[in-house]
């Protein structure tokens, strides 16, 4: 069971903030959005932003700003739960996050779900908090994230959230403001797979739903699909489903 004190996103600091607890009462999850100093193995480090750093109960909490102003998410709970209790995150070290941006989603809706007396309000409560712990973990585990890690990420989620789009090689490169032959070289060291294999089985993929799900004709599911030739998207389609688009409809209605 996991009970919250006390939880906040986007909190913004002045310069001179300054975090120092020389005991903690209880655990303390703390998530940079901005440059931020913090103790570390009895000495003070400078950190950028997009690290995550997990405080257990009775340990020394000291971190500030390091610039302007400090931005920060931040989570302060008690807990039995050995998912937290038993974990192999490091306590009082900084570690970047490898999807920043899904985590602060997560924390929005954590204050939601905190801050009002919803039926479910327990279970949402569980389920957010495991989910951003399984993304800590992924973070902390992963060996290397590039300097170009955040951007391809964007770029990533944007092709596969619109995989219709005009998408090319040298569009995604100057997206990022990279060369042709560096982005593929990262891309797939980063994800396992080339760009342009990313774009295919996203249209891919769409294309599908529309087969299974609307009445549209195989020239308009193409072409929604980001293909402007109903051939070469059907030879593609059978290339790696192995069925050709209206066999593909027909086995999946049956």
């Amino acid at each position: 069971m996991t009970h919250i004190h006390y939880v906040e996103c986007n909190t913004t600091h002045e310069q001179n903030f300054v975090i120092d607890v020389p005991i903690g009462n209880h655990w303390l999850l703390v998530i940079n959005k901005t440059p931020a100093q913090f103790w570390v193995n009895g000495e003070l480090k400078e950190y950028p932003a997009h690290n995550a750093i997990l405080y257990c109960p009775q340990q020394k909490v000291y971190y500030q700003a390091c610039a302007d102003q400090f931005v920060n998410d931040w989570i302060r709970f008690e807990t039995n739960e050995p998912y937290f209790t038993e974990s192999s995150l490091p306590l009082g070290v900084p570690f970047f996050l490898n999807d920043p941006d899904y985590c602060y989603k997560l924390f929005e809706l954590l204050v939601i779900e905190h801050n009002f007396n919803r039926d479910y309000k327990k279970s949402s409560i569980d389920c957010l908090l495991r989910t951003l712990f399984n993304k800590l973990l992924e973070s902390y585990f992963q060996v290397d994230i590039l300097p170009q890690h955040y951007p391809l990420l964007k770029l990533r989620i944007a092709i596969q959230n619109h995989p219709g789009d005009y998408w090319t090689v040298s569009k995604m490169a100057d997206y990022l403001c990279i060369s042709p032959g560096y982005l593929q070289n990262i891309y797939k060291k980063t994800f396992g797979t080339s760009c342009m294999d990313d774009v295919i089985n996203s249209r891919i993929r769409m294309a599908k739903e529309y087969l299974i799900h609307s009445n549209q004709s195989i020239a308009e599911i193409a072409s929604l699909s980001g293909y402007h030739n109903v051939e070469h998207f059907c030879r593609q389609f059978k290339q790696i489903t192995g069925y050709s688009p209206r066999k593909f409809q027909k086995h999946a209605n049956e």
